[in-house]
């Protein structure tokens, strides 16, 4: 995901610095507080200047956060998705939460026609996507596909058996979810209004204090080119898909690191990036991504949804 920078409304632009700190605005103070987890880097805006509560709701996203991290990361054997990658063709019986993430994945994956499937992640082993101009073997791309499909795997709540060599990655709604529920525990705590944003993926759980609106500034695609664009927020959430940090160049090709399962290669065609403003995050996040795999009819896509979305190519 590409990252976003939010600020609150008419206060100066927001950067991430090492530690956590206050921003303050012309209207009101906003507390910031600010931690790492699923690879990025993440903030909660708290709507009041008090920081002992800023401290205390960001300390609930951070453990939200780091415990969908520790439960669905791809890196950890001890995690949901570890243990499933290391079943070896055997049945893994899965709890609620893990089985109802699963359902998503699959209903998205029919949705999408198949191009979106949390088996493609092995495609990784292949691809690099760091701003260099190497491109994989074909042959490994080909050793690889055969071991994509949602279709090979036995889901039968609360049963899944994936077959030896197959992998799931659940990186592509993760994050999304850990903002919805990071937004859910907070408003459990506090009717204050707070903004979190783990890693460009953000929502808000409603308006500023006396309804004034959040602001989201979209980085600009490419370092230099000084175009971004300003959204504002009062509801809901926003998450921005593309190419702007992960790809490989080669001989002017730009690959974006949206892959292709039916292919093993970037989708073709795809935008620079969607933008795009939905109830939740995970809404968001998959509308996105869809659009994304739908390479060059993203728009029509996006004009089908009938949501708020934002394309650059």
């Amino acid at each position: 995901m590409m990252a976003v920078e939010t600020i609150a409304e008419d206060s100066s632009a927001w950067r991430l610095p090492p530690s956590r700190t206050g921003a303050t605005s012309k209207r009101r103070e906003i507390y910031s507080y600010r931690f790492a987890a699923m690879g990025s880097p993440c903030e909660v805006q708290v709507d009041d200047p008090d920081p002992s509560l800023g401290d205390r709701l960001g300390c609930v996203a951070e453990m939200e956060a780091l415990r969908i991290e520790h439960k669905f990361s791809r890196y950890r054997a001890d995690s949901v998705v570890g243990r499933i990658n290391g079943s070896r063709g055997n049945a893994i019986a899965l709890d609620e939460e893990s089985a109802a993430l699963l359902d998503y994945a699959q209903a998205c994956w029919e949705m999408s026609g198949g191009l979106f499937d949390i088996t493609s992640g092995i495609l990784r082993r292949a691809w690099t996507f760091d701003g260099s101009d190497r491109l994989p073997e074909p042959s490994l791309v080909n050793r690889l596909l055969p071991h994509v499909g949602w279709h090979k795997v036995r889901w039968q709540r609360p049963n899944l058996v994936l077959p030896e060599g197959m992998e799931i990655d659940l990186g592509g709604i993760g994050k999304e979810y850990a903002v919805d529920m990071a937004i859910a525990r907070i408003r459990a705590e506090s009717d204050v209004p707070v903004l979190v944003n783990f890693g460009g993926d953000l929502a808000v759980t409603g308006a500023r204090v006396g309804g004034g609106r959040w602001r989201v500034l979209i980085d600009a695609m490419d370092e230099g080119d000084g175009k971004a664009a300003w959204l504002e927020i009062v509801s809901g959430a926003i998450t921005t898909s593309g190419d702007a940090r992960r790809y490989v160049m080669r001989d002017g090709v730009r690959y974006g690191h949206i892959l292709d399962p039916t292919t093993g290669y970037p989708v073709v065609g795809a935008p620079r990036s969607v933008t795009v403003a939905a109830p939740t995050c995970v809404e968001a996040g998959i509308i996105s991504t869809l659009a994304m795999l739908r390479g060059r009819e993203a728009e029509r896509f996006l004009k089908g949804e009938q949501i708020p979305a934002w394309v650059t190519r």
